[in-house]
């Protein structure tokens, strides 16, 4: 039997942590960019670009591109089939990876892009899944994507546009995450939902660490609430405005 090459040195110079997520961005042989992550019994390597793995599954990007194909002449009447079910999974886990990756990296507009890959992909499969069962194994990861996303985009506006935009971001990921709530009848749960909490606290903090008081669509909200219909008007002019200008 030949005997493959070992990597036990590159192992013993990068130990694995059970405390932390550790990730670094390297070059490949050929000088482009890769990721890796350290695991318990070795190394994951993904590709920066594209699908994680570096395939283009029939010819496409990725995999949600080629099921999209496959459904412009059979439109809504496209089910998934078993084998299909197992690639979709397989690009579930592989997204999944880097989002983790570029999170720990602080590559915020990175993990925003895998994050509306994966919730695109997601949507696919409610729209075609061979039954409800999968479909609420899939739908429960959901909250966590959203989370994800929400989180990074607020740190990337943080970043580039300043607290207030970060504040906003927050608050778009929250009505995201209670209208799930709403289409999933677990209205009561809300408030109580650890990622929704830990949202919550990142807005908080944002607040205080800027001095960031009320944003205009929270007075707006506010007022509209309250039926100050003359005060929402002038707000939602205000609104209007500031989106001329950007």
């Amino acid at each position: 039997m030949a005997r493959g090459k070992h990597i036990d040195h590159i192992l013993r110079e990068w130990a694995y942590d059970p405390a932390t997520v550790k990730v670094r961005l390297c070059q490949g042989a050929d000088g482009r960019d890769v990721l890796q992550m350290r695991l318990d019994m070795g190394i994951l390597q993904l590709e920066t670009h594209g699908r994680p793995d570096g395939s283009q599954p029939h010819g496409y990007e990725t995999y949600l591109d080629y099921l999209i194909s496959r459904t412009a002449s059979a439109g809504d009447a496209f089910r998934l089939d078993e084998e299909q079910c197992g690639e979709v999974d397989r690009e579930f886990v592989q997204f999944y990876h880097r989002r983790v990756c570029w999170l720990k990296l602080q590559s915020f507009r990175s993990v925003v892009d895998d994050a509306d890959h994966t919730l695109a992909l997601m949507d696919f499969c409610r729209r075609h899944s061979p039954g409800e069962q999968w479909t609420a194994a899939h739908e429960r990861h959901r909250p966590l994507v959203l989370f994800h996303r929400t989180q990074a985009s607020a740190l990337a506006e943080l970043e580039q546009q300043g607290p207030v935009a970060a504040v906003h971001e927050v608050n778009r990921g929250l009505q995201q995450m209670q209208q799930l709530f709403r289409e999933q009848e677990q209205d009561t749960c809300f408030e109580d939902d650890v990622l929704v909490q830990r949202l919550s606290q990142l807005r908080e903090s944002l607040r205080q660490e800027y001095g960031v008081g009320r944003t205009l669509q929270e007075q707006l909200a506010d007022a509209v609430a309250a039926e100050e219909y003359e005060l929402a008007a002038r707000l939602r002019d205000r609104l209007a405005r500031r989106q001329r200008r950007s």
